[in-house]
């Protein structure tokens, strides 16, 4: 098929790929401009760039596509569809016209729940047992438009949010290859979103990274690994912030916060209900590290509180 593509991050780039090696004609790619990053701030290009580029396909980055001026080189294209992965740029209802078959999208959550920005954080932090993807005719809603394929992914245990998304980026790129090539069949049986179930994954925010060690230990795994890689989990130590990446619900109890044992398999803290034992963990300043290392460097105590 003829295409543009519109997508910024990795979870869009893999999906680019996916549809090049599939021999589509990509005509088009929409990504965002490039951004400072890194220590000093230069501008980077998106994934989705480094990938079109590599490719020699033409990139266009408006800032957004409200404007006739801005929409004239979508228009101009004569796509049979776009393809639309993590763009970050609203789509009015003029551009997702203006390919033949429409705009369609490669969502990461069994819609309509988790409708948004951040599905894949919600649904670890919601203890959800499934997630996956949906590729969905897009309208102008918010996530609202009608499903096309839906592709179920178990949450592990051990899931964080780096690891599911990296499952989900996988099968949403197989996902969308696969929905071209039935596309009119799937258009014929597209269905609309149940209007039970809907939920709003909302973007995460550094406040919420905050451990309140009231909370069930169960819930706190969940927390830890829906934060990792960002924006992390954190607590302090002696008033210091400390991070944490990886932890497991275990046996123990006592005033929440409070260091029941430190060795080297792990760091146990009692919670509301339970405890956690700490795996792995980063003092401000410093690396990430194993329990064993960090407690090399510095002794830590049983009675030790946290998060005072």
């Amino acid at each position: 098929m003829k295409l543009i593509f519109a997508g910024t991050p990795d979870f869009a780039a893999a999906a680019l790929e996916a549809l090049i090696a599939a021999g589509h004609d990509i005509v088009l790619v929409l990504t965002q401009p490039d951004r400072p990053a890194g220590r000093g701030m230069k501008l980077t290009p998106s994934p989705v760039k480094v990938v079109a580029q590599k490719h020699q396909l033409p990139v266009y980055q408006p800032e957004k596509l409200r404007t006739p001026e801005q929409q004239a080189p979508v228009a101009a294209i004569e796509a049979d569809a776009m393809i639309v992965a993590a763009y970050g740029i609203i789509l009015p209802q003029a551009v997702l016209d203006m390919p033949r078959l429409g705009c369609l999208n490669i969502h990461a959550s069994l819609l309509p729940r988790w409708r948004g920005a951040a599905p894949i954080q919600r649904a670890i932090l919601a203890g959800d047992a499934d997630t996956g993807i949906t590729i969905m005719q897009m309208d102008a809603g918010l996530d609202t438009g009608d499903m096309l394929s839906v592709h179920v992914t178990p949450i592990t245990a051990d899931d964080a949010a780096h690891t599911l998304h990296d499952k989900l980026m996988a099968q949403g790129a197989a996902a969308i290859v696969s929905a071209l090539a039935d596309l009119p069949a799937l258009q014929a049986a597209r269905k609309p979103q149940p209007a039970d179930g809907v939920t709003y994954a909302e973007k995460l925010r550094k406040e919420e990274s905050q451990i309140d060690w009231q909370r069930p230990a169960a819930e706190l795994d969940r927390m830890i690994r829906a934060f990792n890689p960002f924006p992390s989990a954190q607590t302090t130590l002696d008033g210091n912030p400390l991070k944490i990446w990886r932890a497991t619900p275990c046996a123990g109890s006592g005033m929440p916060g409070t260091v029941l044992q430190a060795d080297r398999d792990g760091i146990v803290v009692a919670c509301g209900d339970g405890a956690l034992k700490l795996l792995e963990l980063q003092k401000a300043g410093g690396k990430r590290m194993d329990a064993a290392a960090l407690l090399a460097g510095s002794a830590l105590p049983a009675g030790s509180v946290l998060g005072v």
